[in-house]
């Protein structure tokens, strides 16, 4: 295991054709999903030399807790689609490289399970359902068990055309359930309908698309957790954010699994920097592979990334202990591009580390 193709070279074979497929996929032609990947690949570092990397530091803090790496796993629903022991292995897996986990509001392990087993930071993210009750009864299980954040997910108000599961007539299976939201509610994403999504039936049931900026501050009351905004895209609701008391931004365009054709997060990265202007801290996720990718993402003003797809790779391969070797990886590919960029320190990865394809002709 090199790099992370290696995991997801190792771990098709292991799944279920319809579960590849729902891991894997985008939404409609894909575009987003394939451009998110693309522009990291185009992206070129400008290397310093002559400088002293004897010592790389990639340690950091974000939201007041520290991580070996500025690293984290995106929330992506039903671990035990990957693996038996689910989100349980994942919480193992980041915890022993320091890495942040953000756990889905679809887990497939109780929140309090995750959190026994987890070492590293937790951060809980949600969908805003129609049924508030149940909102706000996972806000404050999630406060009462140590997650350190609420993230919510704002790119969703009604789930992507994602063709692959439409195909497959996607459910999932009944043995594999969202355990911290009553049966009756998840009922709809068992119940296979032919060429239809059980996924997307099931948003169209449950999320509340009518949800609005106003609605925040009914999110914040319910604990003293931080609340962090996943899926903006744009300098203008970046900066709506900040204004609406969000102590962090996701850049992200939900894997490429929403809007196709939506902006690739890293060239969405600089304009919602720009906008944030260091009143919060800003995060990346989508097409996040290599140690390089997460260095592009920092020097373009990310204060860490996430990885989705990659940490379910490595949990299908080998559990916890894959998942941890996952972000060991990248953490030490990371590294590795600190030292030949002559940046040995994160406070020295700026925007003149790297060249984007606006600024290159590449």
């Amino acid at each position: 295991m090199l790099c992370t193709d290696d995991y997801r070279a190792l771990a098709q074979p292991r799944l279920p054709a319809d579960v590849w497929d729902f891991i894997d996929g985008g939404s409609g032609a894909e575009l987003t999903l394939d451009a998110n990947r693309r522009l990291f690949d185009r992206a070129q570092l400008r290397p310093r030399v002559l400088v002293d990397v004897s010592v790389t530091d990639t340690t950091t803090k974000l939201l007041g807790g520290g991580l070996a790496a500025p690293l984290g796993v995106a929330p992506v629903a039903y671990h035990r689609l990957a693996h038996p022991d689910g989100e349980v292995a994942t919480a193992r897996g980041a915890g022993a490289t320091g890495a942040l986990f953000v756990v889905s509001i679809f887990a497939s392990r109780s929140l309090e399970e995750i959190a026994a087993a987890a070492t590293g930071p937790l951060w809980l993210q949600l969908y805003w359902l129609r049924r508030r009750s149940a909102l706000a009864d996972l806000a404050r299980r999630a406060q009462d068990a140590g997650y350190r954040a609420l993230v919510l997910t704002v790119d969703a108000p009604r789930i992507g055309r994602r063709l692959r599961d439409q195909r497959n007539s996607f459910a999932v299976d009944p043995a594999i359930r969202a355990v911290n939201l009553d049966d009756a509610l998840m009922a709809t994403t068992h119940e296979p309908v032919a060429g239809a999504s059980a996924i997307a039936a099931h948003a169209a049931q449950t999320f509340d698309p009518s949800v609005t900026w106003a609605d925040l501050a009914w999110l914040r009351s319910l604990t003293d957790l931080p609340l962090v905004l996943k899926g903006v895209l744009t300098a203008e609701d970046a900066d709506r954010a900040v204004e609406h008391g969000v102590d962090a931004i996701i850049v992200s365009n939900h894997g490429g699994r929403q809007l196709d054709g939506a902006v690739p997060a890293l060239r969405a990265l600089p304009e919602v920097v720009a906008a944030v202007a260091g009143r919060c801290p800003v995060l990346l996720d989508g097409g996040v592979r290599h140690g390089r990718d997460v260095f592009v993402a920092l020097a373009l003003g990310a204060s860490a990334v996430l990885v989705g797809r990659p940490a379910l790779w490595a949990l299908a391969v080998d559990g916890a202990d894959g998942v941890a070797h996952l972000l060991r990886l990248l953490g030490e590919e990371l590294a590795h591009t600190m030292a030949l960029a002559g940046r040995p320190r994160l406070a020295d990865i700026g925007r003149d580390a790297v060249l984007t394809p606006e600024r290159a002709d590449v």
